[in-house]
């Protein structure tokens, strides 16, 4: 097959985005407001996505939008107790990795499947991988963003 025919499986531009507005958040510490303008631009991410992703993490009860001049969001739940795959599934919902897993009724054969089983075997190590992942493990190592050469939380 040829390389311009490959297509890469990958997490979408929301999960990803959530991610990062999380790790922010988390290295900003429990309470700490956070801008929406700071957020995007330290974590790449269009202010106005970034509005509707906040608007999905604070439903799963993670942060909190606080309006006004200082507005912006707040961590509510200490990066010990969030993990990878519950910000992940707050914003895309639960992860699958194709139609038969997700619609079992889609394909007659899915249980007694082989690749099925394979599938869901992936799924759940995937799962547990996300799971076991805490923003407090994430933020306690080097991370994929400096503000201006020093960590967040070595600034406050």
């Amino acid at each position: 097959m040829s390389q311009d025919k490959v297509k890469d499986m990958r997490l979408t531009r929301a999960g990803e985005y959530a991610v990062r507005c999380m790790l922010y958040l988390s290295c900003l510490g429990l309470g700490k407001i956070g801008s929406r303008l700071e957020i995007a631009q330290a974590m790449d991410i269009p202010a106005q996505f970034l509005g509707k992703i906040a608007q999905q993490l604070a439903r799963a009860g993670y942060i909190e939008i606080v309006q006004g001049s200082k507005g912006g969001f707040r961590l509510v739940v200490t990066p010990e107790k969030i993990t990878l795959l519950g910000v992940i599934e707050a914003v895309i919902g639960q992860i699958y990795l194709n139609d038969c897993l997700m619609r079992p009724e889609s394909c007659h054969r899915s249980p007694s499947c082989a690749v099925y089983q394979v599938w869901q075997k992936a799924r759940r190590q995937l799962r547990q991988t996300l799971e076991e992942t805490t923003f407090a493990t994430l933020q306690a190592e080097p991370s994929c963003f400096d503000l201006f050469g020093e960590r967040l939380d070595e600034k406050n």
